[in-house]
């Protein structure tokens, strides 16, 4: 986890005009897991469907709370948010050449990983997993200014080297840094 980054408004000024608040940026690291159907297993009871969901949430909530920890007088974001999550997973093997070129990839690997888990099913799992640390709730969000699946190691901003994710979230009209 590396250490939380708040990020200003255009202007300082700006800030204290409209009450906009900085948002905030933090990195979590683990293999981002969907959140999938529940499935029903009597009495009334619901469970999740994927093992790995519950990990990846806890992940993300210390990565939460340990970037907050050190903010004085934090509270949760509320108001409309817009945030930015790019997850980041590890190539499979057969990306890579083998023998003497196995550090180099295939000419057919693929640029961005384009299957499971579904993008959608990973930024819910995650968007819950921060409510009440970083927004009040995730129905705040109106907006995402970036939003995907990529390699580790892909040359693009907040592409991390190992599985995991950056996330920025600020208040609607703040600029993100």
């Amino acid at each position: 986890m590396t250490a939380p980054t708040l990020f200003d408004t255009e202007t300082p000024a700006a800030t204290t005009a409209v009450g906009l608040r900085p948002g905030i940026a933090l990195t979590v690291y683990g293999l981002p897991a969907p959140q999938g159907s529940k499935r029903h297993v009597g009495n009334g009871v619901m469970i999740e469907s994927s093992k790995k969901v519950k990990p990846w949430r806890q992940d993300v909530k210390q990565a939460a709370l340990d970037a907050v920890q050190g903010l004085t007088d934090w509270t949760p974001l509320d108001g409309p948010l817009v945030a930015s999550m790019v997850f980041t997973f590890a190539r499979p093997k057969g990306h890579y050449r083998t023998g003497r070129n196995a550090h180099l990839l295939r000419d057919a690997a693929p640029p961005r990983p384009s299957g499971m888990p579904d993008l959608s099913k990973i930024l819910r799992s995650t968007e819950d997993a921060l409510k009440g640390v970083v927004w009040a709730d995730d129905a705040r969000v109106v907006g995402y200014d970036r939003l995907g699946k990529w390699y580790a190691g892909t040359d693009a901003p907040d592409v991390l080297t190992m599985p995991g994710c950056v996330i920025r979230v600020w208040p609607l009209g703040a600029v993100a840094r």
